[in-house]
């Protein structure tokens, strides 16, 4: 039996957004200690590891491990339907294999939507040694990022130690962006290394957006020419990690 109550509606509503614009259905792992999913995007490029623990709601109940799988962006359409004020609850209706979703606000309405077919195979963590990590306001790297989509559709972020640039060049404009230590934007900068590695922004850009949401800081780790990590970190009791594959760029 699965059946959770959160008193904060935007909550859910911001960590299922933050998950749907990577991908469009995804297996919740459900046991005593919380939720969590990890999955790759449907072309391979990018990751999501997710975790909200059992702490985050007003009530969790979870009799056993279970596996549940949803359309993400039918889900969000439902949560959306819940004010600020509202309670949600979630429940998994084991006779007719239903999730069920109600609001209880001002007035009770209840939903439900049919699971998937679970997925079996878990997703590793890539195991990567990174020679870089950056930390910086999430506003700040999202603002930097819009700067930058002006002229092109990727990105090269690179560090020395001292600042952090972000470089685009498109056909007739060029963009940078430098955040220097000291700067609002840059919180702090650990370097083994000099790195610099191209990523699309159609993917970091819309992960950015969508986490920004959740979170107000972001660490990012990466090495040249490799995938880089990014940790939102959360106002609740959880964890939001994305990797996203590079692109390699041709001197």
């Amino acid at each position: 039996m699965f059946k959770v109550k959160v008193s904060d509606a935007k909550l859910l509503r911001d960590a299922v957004t933050a998950l749907s614009t990577l991908i469009d259905e995804g297996t919740f792992n459900i046991d005593s200690d919380g939720i969590r999913l990890r999955a790759m995007d449907p072309s391979r490029v990018a990751m999501v590891d997710f975790t909200m623990q059992k702490t985050v709601f007003d009530e969790y109940g979870s009799d056993e491990d279970t596996k549940i799988c949803l359309n993400l962006s039918e889900l969000l359409k439902l949560l959306k339907r819940a004010g600020k004020d509202e309670a949600v609850e979630l429940l998994l209706d084991e006779k007719t294999g239903q999730f069920v979703i109600t609001v209880r606000g001002k007035y009770t309405r209840t939903f439900r939507m049919p699971t998937l077919e679970a997925s079996e195979d878990e997703v590793p963590t890539p195991k990567i040694a990174f020679n870089a990590k950056v930390t910086l306001t999430a506003d700040g790297f999202r603002q930097s990022l819009e700067d930058v989509a002006l002229v092109s559709d990727y990105v090269r972020v690179e560090t020395d130690g001292e600042k952090v640039t972000m470089n685009a060049k498109g056909d007739i404009m060029g963009a940078n962006v430098e955040l220097k230590k000291g700067s609002d934007a840059l919180l702090s900068i650990e370097v083994k290394e000099p790195s610099k590695s191209a990523f699309p922004l159609s993917y970091l850009s819309e992960i950015v957006k969508a986490a920004a949401a959740t979170s107000d800081i972001v660490t990012l780790e990466f090495s040249s020419d490799m995938p880089i990590r990014l940790d939102f970190k959360q106002r609740y009791d959880g964890t939001l990690v994305y990797f996203l594959a590079p692109r390699i760029e041709v001197e």
